[in-house]
């Protein structure tokens, strides 16, 4: 069987853009509406945030939508659900990405289990430390739910291939060594860091993100990685939207096209 994800980046003909949004925001039953609209606009890969009360790696506006989903009732049980409603609308790949403590509390097996049974594809766990991951790796691999890890500027070589390794589908390079958010360009420094990425030659493509924000930031970065994943401008725009629909497209059309 097929992961959509690892599908999506061995055929892909241009840049693939991924799009971060936290579930329940900015209202609890949003999450599927979202998934649909930005399907037409032209994303390539959704990722869905599990809400949590204490998104350490996250920047004011992820956190704040974070903050504002757990308000609405958004829960990891609520979160499944939406999402099978979603796998019978669109045809992305779907990645859950969200922290250890939820997926703790719901229990790993049966959340990698009941994650796959709803059409997930991937999961990407910030804070999953690799020892920890080596145990699921059979599970993982048996209900064909793909697991992409982090890197950072400050990543040695070595962790990377050890990554590497470990990842299915792309690695998530993290652009800085900071919590996310959007930026109007990438320094000399963090290219040289997607530059040295690429002389590595992964096993796995990279998607870069943290930073990605305009066609300037999204064009430095498919230079060099197969991608991009965006989230805080986009979370952005979804607060200040008025026609939702509209403005993804909006969006979608602005950040990939000069």
């Amino acid at each position: 069987m097929k992961n959509r994800i690892t599908d999506l980046l061995s055929n892909a003909r241009k840049p693939v853009l991924s799009v971060f949004y936290t579930a329940g925001f900015p209202g609890l039953e949003d999450t599927e509406s979202i998934a649909v609209a930005l399907e037409e606009a032209g994303a390539d890969m959704i990722e869905i945030g599990i809400p949590f009360s204490d998104p350490v790696a996250d920047g004011p506006t992820i956190q704040a939508s974070n903050k504002q989903a757990l308000d609405n009732g958004m829960t990891v049980v609520l979160l499944l659900k939406q999402v099978a409603a979603i796998r019978k609308k669109i045809e992305l790949p779907i990645i859950l990405m969200g922290y250890l403590n939820p997926v703790m509390q719901y229990g790993f097996e049966k959340f990698f289990q009941d994650a796959a049974r709803a059409g997930v594809d991937g999961l990407i766990l910030p804070d999953l430390p690799l020892d920890e991951f080596e145990q699921y790796r059979g599970l993982t691999d048996s209900l064909n739910l793909g697991v992409s890890f982090l890197i950072s500027p400050t990543t040695s070589e070595e962790r990377i291939k050890k990554i590497d390794s470990l990842s299915t589908g792309f690695i998530y390079a993290v652009s800085a060594s900071s919590t996310t958010g959007a930026k109007g360009e990438f320094t000399d420094e963090q290219l040289t860091y997607f530059k040295r990425l690429k002389s590595y030659k992964l096993k796995n493509p990279f998607l870069i993100g943290f930073g990605i924000s305009n066609y300037t930031t999204y064009a430095q970065a498919c230079a060099y990685g197969a991608g991009v994943i965006v989230g805080s401008s986009f979370i952005q725009q979804l607060s200040k939207s008025d026609d939702r629909d509209a403005d993804i497209r909006t969006f979608v059309n602005a950040l990939t096209n000069p």
